[in-house]
């Protein structure tokens, strides 16, 4: 195919970045088991994070079920196999906290209590590593595909019930105007996004929490067809609007409410049609679409620019939108 390349390097880097060796020491060092992880980088990094290792195995699984369908040259195998895959998978399991929910490198491994004892004038909620709906989606999400191409693995049941403790999770933390909380972007159009995504992956398309959310993005949406959220939402811990729409926020809830379902009722198709045409009027005459607002933030103050976000995300939402609408 056209980017059949592409793709064959995205599985390269995939391969050569995840954690192949466990850290010496482990238990002395208090450390999490790593083999079967991905990282936030590469592999010398060697820490465990629960959504880099879900989004990871969702990918490695794509590209293999995309090479199973035809869509990639049979040339090259782009599998990691079952072996790897289910490292992946117990690393995942492993990190899972008695709530139900998945932190980001480890356990929660102590009350918020100690928060009282944070020396940060900045950074808010890091003395222990809390559930978040970002991380819990992403997980289910990748547990739910790798039982769908290894539906006789040995933790089948142990990931069963997984997936159902988490989605429990997600259920548990949605506010009651319907939204969730973003942690790792900014803010309720983001972790909204992943919720819709966590709720969907479990069959729960139908269901009074996606109704809610779906009402809560209606909610939001701008005049003039897109979603414009401000950072200041990550320190306030409510929606604070942007001054414009934002191709990025835009996104988001595009991807989110066309994963609820197309054909819900009005206004839904309305809502997605008004953000298609939001996203197609920023787009810049070589292809790109123009940074706006900060969208990455961490420990609620700290914002960070991911440049990558204001394409990827459009174009994710597009092509999504001409899968399931295209006439």
């Amino acid at each position: 195919g056209k980017y059949s390349d592409v793709l064959e390097r995205g599985f390269h880097y995939l391969e050569v970045s995840q954690v192949r060796e466990e850290v010496p020491l482990l238990s002395r060092h208090y450390r999490h088991r790593s083999v079967g992880a991905w990282p936030f980088s590469t592999r010398d990094h060697g820490w465990p994070i629960s959504d880099c290792t879900a989004e990871g195995l969702k990918a490695a699984l794509a590209l293999q079920a995309l090479q199973a369908d035809g869509g990639l040259p049979s040339a090259s195998s782009i599998s990691l196999g079952e072996e790897r895959l289910s490292q992946a998978v117990a690393v995942i399991l492993s990190l899972q906290n008695s709530d139900g929910g998945w932190a980001t490198y480890e356990l929660q491994r102590g009350p918020a209590l100690v928060e009282a004892l944070n020396p940060s004038e900045t950074f808010h909620g890091i003395m222990v590593d809390y559930p978040y709906v970002e991380c819990t989606s992403a997980c289910i999400q990748a547990l739910v595909a790798f039982t769908a191409q290894y539906p006789s693995s040995a933790m089948a049941s142990e990931i069963s019930a997984a997936v159902q403790k988490g989605i429990a999770y997600v259920k548990k933390v949605q506010r009651p105007d319907g939204s969730w909380k973003g942690s790792w972007a900014v803010c309720f159009t983001y972790a909204t996004w992943f919720g819709v995504e966590a709720l969907v992956a479990m069959g729960e398309a139908a269901s009074a929490p996606v109704d809610k959310a779906c009402a809560f993005l209606y909610s939001k949406q701008r005049s003039d067809g897109g979603w414009g959220e401000s950072f200041q939402s990550c320190v306030q811990m409510e929606w604070v609007e942007a001054e414009a729409g934002q191709v990025v926020n835009t996104a988001w809830a595009l991807i989110a409410l066309l994963k609820a379902g197309v054909d819900r009722p009005a206004p839904h198709r309305d809502a997605i049609e008004k953000g298609v045409q939001f996203l197609k009027a920023k787009q810049q005459p070589n292809g790109d679409w123009p940074l706006e607002g900060v969208k990455g933030v961490f420990n609620a103050n700290c914002a960070i620019s991911y440049h990558s976000y204001k394409n990827v995300f459009p174009i994710w939402a597009l092509a999504l939108y001409e899968k399931l609408c295209a006439h």
